[in-house]
């Protein structure tokens, strides 16, 4: 087992360094080792990965394929190693995060507080904000965020890949205005507004099964703070379009309604976002399995 990680291992560097040589100096072999890995990878899988010649090496097709999945399943092996090595030591260290207002105070914040109770020697430093956060700028670790990374050179660890928005109501508002049956209704209600960037989230999508619809909303409060939304509409204010996440505890006890609940809203997948994959230190992974088991339950 352990030869074949490393033959691998040495398939995976000829391919980036195009030198058989090269790869034998770096990982402390003999040439005739290395070339002895590439000739049992190619028995194996009966299919040539280099082009040889005098002077150097070049993938095949195959090689070019079997590439990629080498390199995944190395750097999968890697991580589980950070995990396991994280479980024998205590993690300690400094992390600053941010996080989305509403999830940030009203869920995740007590889920980082279980996490410092089980590993004390961590520390925590928190930027809870709905403005966007430039990673590369702003001396964060990483950042929780809803829906996909707008660079797309971002790595974006999955947290919760299926949350969804949700239309939601107090139940003193709509003792008072009346429950919309139809998401086209919306025009007759007071809706609660989100703004991002200085724009308005003010045309909330829905679709059931291969119908989709796109209504413009309108009403007396609008904020640049998921969290007040969130109170707006626990207070009876008007109607949410909220991260099933962030409602999920007042869906569970009656403090809000779903309505339309035939109609599915906006995809709103929650990520870990990172600038760069090597910046998974045993301790950021430890902290997102946490996340993991437990907002799995929060729903």
């Amino acid at each position: 087992m352990l030869r074949a990680l490393q033959d691998l291992q040495i398939f995976v560097e000829t391919a980036r360094q195009g030198s058989l040589s090269s790869v034998a100096r770096a990982m402390n072999l003999t040439p005739a080792a290395t070339s002895a890995a590439i000739k049992r990878l190619e028995h194996q899988l009966a299919a040539p990965l280099f082009v040889r010649s005098t002077r150097s090496l070049r993938l095949t097709k195959e090689g070019e394929q079997y590439l990629q999945y080498c390199e995944e399943a190395l750097k999968q092996l890697e991580q589980g190693e950070m995990l396991l090595r994280s479980g024998r030591q205590r993690l300690q260290g400094k992390l600053h995060l941010s996080l989305p207002s509403d999830l940030g105070r009203n869920l995740l914040a007590p889920l980082l507080d279980s996490f410092i109770a089980t590993h004390p020697q961590v520390e925590l430093k928190l930027q809870i904000s709905d403005h966007l956060t430039n990673i590369y700028h702003q001396p964060v670790d990483l950042v929780i965020r809803y829906g996909l990374p707008p660079d797309s050179s971002l790595i974006a660890l999955p947290l919760t890949p299926n949350n969804d928005r949700v239309l939601c109501a107090a139940p003193t508002y709509l003792a008072r205005a009346g429950t919309p049956k139809h998401p086209q209704e919306l025009s007759q209600h007071n809706c609660l507004c989100f703004m991002l960037a200085d724009r308005v989230h003010d045309r909330w999508q829905f679709n059931r099964g291969e119908e989709f619809i796109s209504v413009n909303v309108k009403g007396d409060r609008v904020a640049d703070d998921g969290d007040m939304v969130h109170r707006w509409a626990l207070a009876g204010c008007g109607i949410a379009y909220k991260s099933r996440l962030d409602i999920a505890a007042d869906l569970q006890q009656g403090r809000l309604q779903q309505l339309c609940s035939d109609w599915h809203g906006e995809a709103a997948p929650l990520n870990m976002l990172l600038p760069d994959r090597r910046q998974l230190t045993p301790l950021i992974n430890a902290l997102r399995s946490h996340l993991l088991q437990h907002l799995g339950t929060s729903r």
